[in-house]
């Protein structure tokens, strides 16, 4: 895979205000709002587009990583990667705690959102890093855990011609107050994957 440039967080944008965001050495700290979400109608019945996520453009063909900490506490916290068109457009990818076990997953919104997850518990307290390489009508995601190989854990359709911004995202659907801190590492983008395996 081809190697990604580090993104400055002060180069970034906000999809949505969090709750609070700041650098502490390096890394970025982001607390997203209690109950924020991003999810649109599937199953559930409702649409939810208040996740923060700090964005910047995201070339086609490119790619984009973001690399943090797995510290969830509390059911559906998640943490990791979106990429964004617009509010029916989208896919996140990262790990979200789920019947109390961290997932690794991803959810491909194309007008209505899907979700797919296999459970990682020994990731918890890791560092993990989500990769998506863009090119065609297609954007693959891969995941790993501190120097481990990359995993492939979805290829998903994505519109060829829409303008796309990525970055890195947290949420927590169910909590009542903030309370929730992930701790992003690094954010970098490039060149998209020459191959999908």
């Amino acid at each position: 895979m081809t190697s990604l440039t580090p993104v400055p967080w002060s180069t970034g944008r906000w999809t949505v205000p969090p709750a609070a965001s700041s650098t502490s050495g390096d890394d970025l700290l982001l607390t997203p709002a209690a109950r924020s979400d991003a999810w649109r109608e599937t199953s559930y019945g409702f649409t939810r587009d208040d996740a923060p996520a700090l964005v910047a453009d995201l070339a086609t063909p490119g790619a984009v990583e973001v690399t943090f900490t797995v510290d969830l506490s509390v059911e559906f916290d998640q943490a990791g990667l979106l990429v964004r068109a617009d509010d029916r457009t989208w896919i996140k990818a990262g790990v979200e705690l789920s019947d109390g076990v961290p997932q690794l997953g991803a959810v491909v919104t194309l007008g209505k959102s899907d979700w797919s997850v296999r459970p990682v518990p020994e990731w918890s307290g890791r560092r993990v890093t989500l990769r998506a390489s863009r090119a065609g009508d297609a954007v693959t995601i891969r995941a790993r855990v501190d120097d481990e190989p990359f995993a492939l854990v979805r290829l998903a359709p994505f519109p060829p011609d829409a303008a796309a911004v990525a970055g890195p995202y947290a949420c927590s659907p169910t909590r009542e107050e903030p309370g929730l801190t992930v701790r992003f590492h690094e954010w970098r983008t490039g060149p998209a994957d020459a191959t999908l395996h």
